[in-house]
């Protein structure tokens, strides 16, 4: 039996991962987030129902495209398909984007109903979909590709310096983005090293980041947008990677972190809380500052950080271990 993943009238084109995450120098979709699913599985990322083969399906579901879910599901059954749900947008304040309006509420409990079961990408939305009438529910992180060698970005400690910021978007609350910023440009002038910041708000966010920059001749300004593989050339220049994002993501800044072998402090996503246990939400602001700080001056303790996340990684978010888990819970055999 075969494995898709189907994201109904979405922009992102079919992508066939037979042959594993594919080459990072591709311009195609990274293998990462909701593809990954469809990669740690060598199957095939859809973005029309046309394409996808009889077995096992995830079906994304956005805010805009309910309608198109429910319409996917009944043709899939009728194939003798099994479906599966997830939301697409999963943070805190994009479920309450997508859901907080009555007919999607309605919508999402239909499509709920039909489903025989959700792949959640955090474990917050276990309950949501529980209450919303899935029979059953899982959480599955989204997986990255650190078992595939040509994946593997990370450089030795020797030439890296300074802070990268992860997060962006400073009109959403959750994100705590200008918090971040700030206690980062603070580390920055107090240790003298450089901090990178990535501009994806256009002049909104380019003036308000030139209101640190002024004072900070180590500030530096990374305009978005970048491909995949140059934001993560940026990224690796970095000693750590700094946020305070508490929006309960599936935490892409800190898969990131893993693919160029840094440390990432400061969030509360599915991967963060997985393979940066001691730097993660619920730690205080103090104690995470400590860490940062920590971390930007000890080499072994940099070390350390790092080898843990690897080991942590290899058990619970490469490629082989999510495809174990997610083989079992669509009733794939071992051999699919």
């Amino acid at each position: 039996m075969s494995f898709a993943v189907l994201n109904p009238g979405g922009r992102d084109k079919h992508q066939n991962f037979s042959n594993g995450p594919g080459d990072p120098s591709a311009e195609a979709h990274p293998p990462v987030n909701y593809h990954a699913y469809a990669a740690c599985l060598r199957a095939a990322f859809h973005q029309s129902i046309s394409t996808v083969p009889v077995g096992s399906v995830l079906v994304l579901i956005r805010k805009r495209n309910m309608r198109k879910v429910l319409a996917s599901i009944a043709q899939l059954r009728a194939r003798g398909s099994s479906v599966f749900i997830s939301l697409k947008e999963s943070g805190s304040h994009q479920i309450a984007d997508t859901l907080g309006d009555v007919t999607r509420w309605e919508l999402f409990r239909e499509i709920c109903s039909l489903a025989d079961g959700a792949i959640s990408s955090t474990p917050e939305l276990l309950g949501l979909y529980s209450a919303a009438g899935v029979p059953k529910a899982i959480f599955l992180p989204t997986p990255y590709p650190v078992d595939f060698p040509e994946w593997n970005f990370a450089r030795p400690l020797e030439g890296r310096r300074g802070i990268f910021v992860g997060t962006r978007e400073f009109r959403v609350t959750s994100r705590n983005h200008l918090e971040a910023v700030a206690l980062a440009n603070q580390m920055s002038r107090d240790l003298t090293i450089p901090l990178a910041v990535m501009n994806s708000e256009g002049r909104h966010g380019g003036m308000i980041l030139k209101t640190f920059q002024r004072g900070n001749p180590l500030f530096y300004i990374i305009e978005a947008p970048l491909s995949y593989k140059d934001y993560l050339k940026v990224m690796l220049l970095h000693r750590i990677v700094w946020q305070l994002d508490s929006s309960a993501v599936p935490g892409q800044v800190a898969g990131d972190s893993l693919l160029c072998g840094m440390p990432c402090l400061g969030g509360n996503g599915a991967v963060d809380r997985l393979a940066f246990p001691d730097y993660s939400s619920p730690k205080s602001r103090s104690e995470l500052v400590a860490s940062a700080k920590l971390l930007l001056q000890d080499d072994q303790a940099w070390t350390d950080c790092v080898q843990k996340s690897k080991n942590l990684s290899a058990e619970k978010l490469s490629y082989s271990a999510v495809a174990v888990r997610l083989k079992e819970f669509t009733s794939l055999s071992p051999t699919d």
